[in-house]
């Protein structure tokens, strides 16, 4: 209607002529008899007034007037693309990073990246800051695909303000943040920020703690992704440490809630940022960050394969791959793992081959790998079904629990119960970790978690014992007695208080020790005293594990555990370093 609007407006001297001289002719082409001509004439005369008083209305001078915006329109556009400037982007490459728009275009699908509030700019207007606006205020948001599943996205832009959170900045986090949970999608934080807008004070203050709160409320409802992608400092770091998953690009990410200054102001220590809070740090020490990558591309690649492994919301399975008897038939053979437990009980041998032999086409994305290395925790698919694996790691501390690897396991059972991910643990442990520093640093309470956790979740719970399960560890990583729905021993398996030797020295304290040992052995240090309670399911040999493990999938489908019901549970909380702090 407008464009008619138009074009008889811009022609309305001519309008009564040609109104004419069209029915004239509409007459002579068809034969329509002269009265008729006589009506179409006069009703394109009543069009042409009408015309002729509406081009002279407001409302179509107003439209003549913003009619030039749609040209205008591109060159915003591309404004709002351009962040802070080529200058800016320039100095992000030279760092070795990738701008915020660079980020996004490689982590989604080619062509499915929706953005949101591309124009949005602060409300500050102190200290010059009406000076400073930018489209977009500092972050990218929006939605797009990961392999034609659906995500929502921010990605804080360094070559605005630094990436400082203001107000307007906070208010975009949060839309997609609460659209996420809306529509049961992913989300997934790119950080790369200086921290709060210091011009805004007490508004950018309210806007961490909005997003905070949206990072609880979502916790175990969608999974939540954190990607440090440079400088995360002071209030900024909660955030991503309330997510489930945290990667750190090495030499160029940092996490800390006060930096080297203020270290060096306060405990006058000198210290590098990448020793106080960078990726090897958090990744091997700390074991806040669960990846460490050697650029942004890789991090970015490795995020696109763990989302793989994700449903979209808690209320959906775990996405399934098909599996077909070709597929399975170009497997790699499990019969490797009858010959991979030594002899010896004593030496070591590498679990992670163990989970990549079980695994479809032995891929296996490993969480956490450089902490607490005593412990395995990872994903894997076993015929095309998702399964989260726990496994003691025999090469490492002998495959003892630690506090760390105690923390380690807690936290990834806790995360595939809240996303319904099957748990296989592959247990090799000849106990927890003796010694004063293990007990100052509170592995009671540590070990407690790892406890609670296996307790707490419901959903399907398979275990092997491939050589030691003794003492409390035993119990600890999902035995039958803390609701483990199936349980096997591999011939190798060992299931006692403790070791043959040890209990021997304490039972007959010092005589004939040999001897008794070797009765203690024949007697406890193999799995048949436990099958014949009861508590393991089937002795199996090594090679049948994986087709186990793929027919109880599919018999614990639809397994459904009540909890009690109560508000939540109060698992042990106590902080690692505590007695440091103290002595501090």
């Amino acid at each position: 209607c407008l464009f008619f609007f138009f074009f008889f407006s811009s022609r309305r001297r001519h309008t009564r002529q040609r109104s004419v001289s069209w029915a004239r002719r509409c007459v002579q082409e068809t034969g329509i008899n002269a009265e008729y001509m006589g009506i179409i004439g006069y009703q394109m005369q009543v069009v042409a007034r009408t015309i002729k008083g509406l081009s002279s209305s407001p409302a179509m001078r107003a439209f003549s007037v913003r009619l030039p915006f749609i040209s205008k329109l591109p060159d915003l556009v591309k404004k709002s693309q351009e962040g802070g400037g080529k200058v800016r982007v320039d100095s992000q490459h030279e760092r070795n990073k990738l701008s915020a728009r660079e980020r996004i275009g490689l982590l989604f699908d080619r062509g499915t990246f929706t953005e949101y509030d591309a124009f949005v700019t602060h409300r500050c207007y102190d200290f010059g800051m009406e000076k400073s606006k930018v489209y977009g205020d500092g972050v990218v948001t929006g939605h797009g695909m990961i392999n034609g599943r659906p995500c929502f996205v921010f990605s804080q832009d360094f070559t605005v303000l630094g990436g400082s959170l203001s107000e307007t900045f906070a208010e975009k986090m949060c839309k997609v943040m609460d659209m996420a949970v809306l529509y049961g999608v992913p989300i997934i934080g790119m950080n790369d920020s200086g921290g709060a807008r210091i011009q805004e004070g007490v508004e950018s203050l309210a806007g961490y703690a909005e997003v905070f709160q949206r990072n609880v409320d979502s916790s175990g409802v969608i999974p939540q992704f954190s990607l440090i992608m440079g400088p995360s400092a002071g209030g900024a770091v909660y955030s991503p440490a309330l997510t489930d998953f945290i990667f750190m690009v090495k030499n160029t990410s940092y996490m800390f809630v006060t930096g080297p200054d203020v270290v060096k102001a306060v405990l006058n220590e000198d210290i590098t940022k990448e020793e106080l809070g960078g990726a090897s740090t958090h990744s091997g020490i700390s074991g806040v960050s669960h990846g460490q990558f050697n650029n942004d591309i890789e991090m970015l690649i490795a995020t696109r394969d763990l989302f793989n492994y994700m449903p979209l919301n808690n209320r959906e399975a775990p996405p399934a791959t098909e599996w077909t008897a070709k597929d399975e038939k170009l497997q790699a053979s499990t019969r490797l793992l009858d010959n991979i437990v030594p002899d010896d009980p004593n030496k070591p041998y590498d679990m992670k081959l163990c989970v990549k032999t079980i695994c479809d086409r032995g891929n296996f994305f490993e969480i956490m790998k450089d902490y607490a290395k005593n412990l395995i925790v990872g994903f894997g698919r076993v015929h095309g079904n998702v399964v989260g694996f726990l496994c003691n790691q025999p090469s490492v501390l002998a495959g003892c629990l630690d506090s760390d690897a105690s923390m380690k396991g807690a936290r990834f059972i806790r995360y595939c119960d809240c996303f319904n991910i099957p748990i296989v643990t592959l247990e090799d442990v000849p106990g927890f970790l003796p010694g004063k520093d293990q007990e100052h640093g509170g592995i009671i309470k540590h070990g407690a978690k790892l406890l609670y956790a296996y307790c707490e979740a419901t959903v399907p719970k398979i275990t092997f014992i491939t050589r030691k399960a003794y003492g409390g560890a035993y119990c600890v990583m999902a035995s039958k007695h803390i609701h483990g729905d199936t349980n096997y021993s591999w011939p190798s398996g060992e299931i006692a208080v403790m070791g043959a030797k040890g209990a021997c020295e304490i039972i007959f304290r010092g005589k004939n020790i040999e001897a008794e040992t070797a009765k203690y052995e024949d007697k406890f240090a193999n799995p048949l005293k436990a099958a014949e309670r009861g508590y393991i399911e089937e002795i199996v040999m090594p090679r049948e594990t994986r087709n186990k493990i793929a027919q109880d999938l599919t018999l614990l489908k639809n397994k459904n555990r009540e909890k009690p019901k109560r508000k939540h549970g109060n698992i042990p909380l106590q902080p690692k370093f505590s007695n440091f702090l103290t002595s501090r």
